[in-house]
């Protein structure tokens, strides 16, 4: 019977985080998966046994004998292709993916009939962003009728400790072009420009947001059925934030295509230890119901982004594991909801949300 769970990259900075969330619900099931046998060794030595070491390298052959009685993947390492997602598939592996790339999960996204015919469950878009942010657009959508438009806000906190996967991705997303969907037609925009003014409520007030290259924005409008759908971001640090969108006014981020400088931009952003370890997420949503006009806030508030995206993880994880959930590739907001899965297991993440400005 397949009853195994193997999160791969899962001595890595999310990863330890969801094996050990996962490993107090399943002890001696879950396996911190990676190509550095050692460092998982060593990291399952800290969970007392909960949570097994295991080598696997996807980036490489990977034999399916190994994957057997392998019920669950949680995938916390990015990819390029989805060849490994293929193997999962056609043993029949339900997969997690915790992956903020839109280029890969659109990859991922083509796999629907195949996960289908072999009986597997895919979720993605799982963590804070995408994740939760989609979880909030979905919980803004409910509210109204018909919704004609969403803006997402993302504080990050320069304090909070944060991977270096984490950080190489938001250096490698500084200077980037890529499409919005605006009215339903898409619209060439460019990372760090086209900023605005956010309430991010109480004790951080207002703060001005960049165009991101997040991937719920691209995958909101066919889930969601919205027709205009816009990420921001924004550090805690306001100082740190006009920096990034002076350099990337003058043109400086175009030297980050170098490597040495890309390379020693993303150890300074790794060493950077001042302002708090605060996230917040906004969502500001247009539409109307009956002859009325709405404006739906959603307010997330809360503390160490990686806490929150293992906590996702894991409480999507746990319920395909154990649910009969449709067969098939799904992104967070197609299979749950906000209510349903997060509100009764993270009580220290703050989440409020008004209507026309009153609290409901």
């Amino acid at each position: 019977m397949n009853e195994h769970i193997v999160v791969i990259g899962g001595y890595g900075h999310v990863g330890q985080r969801i094996c050990r969330e996962l490993g107090d619900l399943y002890p001696g099931k879950v396996f911190a998966a990676g190509r550095n046998l050692e460092r998982a060794d060593k990291f399952s030595r800290t969970t007392g046994g909960k949570v097994q070491p295991l080598q696997l390298n996807i980036s490489e052959h990977v034999d399916p004998n190994v994957l057997n009685n392998v019920k669950l993947i949680v995938m916390c390492l990015d990819q390029t292709d989805p060849h490994f997602v293929r193997l999962c598939l056609d043993k029949g592996i339900h997969y997690v993916d915790i992956s903020a790339n839109i280029s890969f999960l659109s990859q991922v996204e083509q796999l629907h009939s195949e996960a289908m015919n072999h009986h597997a469950t895919v979720a993605l878009s799982v963590g804070l962003a995408p994740g939760m942010t989609n979880l909030m657009a979905l919980h803004a959508k409910r509210q109204m009728e018909q919704t004609e438009s969403v803006d997402i806000s993302i504080m990050l906190g320069l304090g909070d400790q944060h991977g270096k996967a984490s950080i190489e991705w938001t250096i490698d997303n500084l200077g980037t072009q890529y499409d919005v969907v605006k009215d339903g037609n898409r619209m060439a925009v460019s990372s760090f420009r086209d900023g605005k003014t956010t309430d991010f409520g109480t004790g951080l007030g207002r703060k001005k947001a960049y165009r991101f290259n997040f991937s719920d924005q691209h995958v909101l409008p066919q889930t969601l059925d919205v027709p205009s759908v816009s990420t921001r971001l924004c550090f805690d640090s306001n100082l740190t934030t006009k920096l990034l969108a002076w350099l990337r006014a003058s043109g400086m981020f175009r030297l980050l295509k170098y490597m040495p400088i890309r390379n020693t931009f993303v150890q300074a952003f790794g060493k950077m230890s001042f302002g708090t370890a605060k996230f917040a997420v906004k969502i500001d949503a247009w539409g109307n119901k009956g002859q009325e006009n709405m404006k739906v806030e959603c307010f997330l508030q809360g503390e160490n982004e990686a806490d929150i995206t293992a906590k996702v993880a894991s409480a999507v994880a746990n319920k395909v594991y154990t649910s009969s959930l449709p067969h098939g590739v799904y992104h967070i907001d197609q299979l749950f909801d906000l209510e349903t899965l997060i509100y009764p297991f993270h009580p220290s993440v703050s989440i409020e949300t008004r209507i026309n400005g009153s609290k409901i």
